[in-house]
C-alpha cells in the first residue's frame, strides 16, 4: 500500500529518541501536542530547552502556518512536560508512519500520559466557537478506509498487532480534566471527534452526514496520534478547542485564518484548565 509508506523501522525512532535527550537535561512524563493556533501554552513552560524540529533525525517539518515547529522540554506546573509546539498532518504529504512519529518516540522515552490538542470545527449546533470539548470518544474515518496509522510491521516491543480502542481516552485524566475546567469556571463541552485528512473544509453535506454518525467536532489530526499512543499503552486526554461555528446549511465560509484567531481565544482558556490539570496530576 503505497500511500502510506515509508515505514520507520525501530532504529529510525529511537535515533529520534537519542537526539532529544542529548539536547535536553529533562526526563518527561507527560507530553502535551498543541493544535493550530494553540501554542502559546509552549510559552509558559519554565527553565525550558527548546528543540527545533529540524534539528531531529527523521522529523518530519511542519508547514502549516499556526504551527511553530519545535519541542519545548521543561517544567509546568510541577510537572516535567514535553510539549509539542506545532504538529505534522497527513495532509502535508506525510505517511500515517511519519505523522505519528512524535507518538513513538514519546512511547520510547517514558512517556505515560499525552495530552493532545486540536482546532476543530463544530458539528454539534449548540457548540460555539472558543469553547473547549473534552473528547470522550472519536470516529476514525480515515482509518477505516486504510489510512490507519498501524498499518505495516508491527514491532512486538512497542504493542499489539490488534490493539483494543475501547478506552482511547482515559476515563480517570477526563474526571480530572472536568474538575480543573470546573474550579477555573470554563464551559468543557463534551463529545465525539472525527477524524477526516484534510486539507479541504467539508461540504454541509459531509457535516449533515457526519452529525447523523454520532461526531460533534471535526478536524484533520489527533487520531493518528492517539491510536499510536494507545497500542503502545500511553494514556490519552484529547481536548478540541472550537474553532467555527457548525456550517450544516452552507450558509458560511470556513477559512484557517478563522481557525487561528478562534485559537487566541481558546489559548488562554486551555492554558488554564492544562495547568490546572497538571498540578492534580
Amino acid at each position: 500500500m503505497m500511500i502510506n509508506q515509508p515505514f520507520l523501522s525501530l532504529a529510525e525512532i529511537d535515533e529520534v529518541v537519542a537526539a532529544i535527550q542529548s539536547q535536553t537535561r529533562y526526563q518527561p512524563k507527560v507530553a502535551l501536542i498543541l493544535g493550530s493556533g494553540l501554542g502559546s501554552v509552549a510559552d509558559a513552560v519554565e527553565d525550558a530547552d527548546s528543540i527545533p524540529y529540524a534539528s531531529l533525525p527523521h522529523w518530519p517539518k511542519s508547514t502549516v502556518h499556526g504551527h511553530a515547529g519545535r519541542l519545548v522540554i521543561g517544567k509546568l506546573q510541577g510537572q516535567v512536560v514535553m510539549v509539542m509546539q506545532g504538529r505534522i498532518h497527513f495532509y502535508e504529504g506525510y505517511s500515517m508512519s511519519q505523522v505519528t512519529l512524535p507518538a513513538r518516540v514519546m512511547q520510547r522515552m517514558g512517556i505515560e500520559i499525552m495530552v493532545v490538542t486540536n482546532a476543530a470545527g463544530a458539528i454539534h449546533p449548540e457548540f460555539e466557537p472558543g469553547d473547549l470539548m473534552l473528547i470522550t470518544d472519536h470516529l476514525n474515518l480515515a482509518g477505516m478506509v486504510g489510512l490507519n496509522p498501524l498499518i505495516g510491521p508491527n514491532f512486538d516491543e512497542l504493542g499489539p498487532r490488534f490493539p483494543d480502542m475501547s478506552r482511547s481516552y482515559d476515563r480517570d485524566l477526563c474526571d480530572l480534566a472536568r474538575k480543573a475546567a470546573q474550579k477555573n469556571k470554563i464551559r468543557l463541552q463534551e463529545g465525539v471527534y472525527v477524524f477526516l485528512s484534510g486539507p479541504s473544509f467539508e461540504t454541509p453535506a459531509d457535516l449533515r452526514f457526519l452529525r447523523v454518525c454520532g461526531a460533534d467536532a471535526v478536524g484533520m489530526s489527533t487520531v493518528p496520534e492517539v491510536t499510536v499512543a494507545r497500542h503502545g499503552g500511553i494514556r490519552v486526554l484529547g481536548i478540541s478547542g472550537i474553532s467555527n461555528k457548525a456550517n450544516l446549511d452552507g450558509n458560511t465560509i470556513t477559512t484557517h485564518e478563522e481557525v487561528l484567531e478562534a485559537g487566541a481565544v481558546m489559548g488562554p482558556k486551555l492554558e488554564k484548565l492544562l495547568r490546572t490539570f497538571l498540578s492534580s496530576l
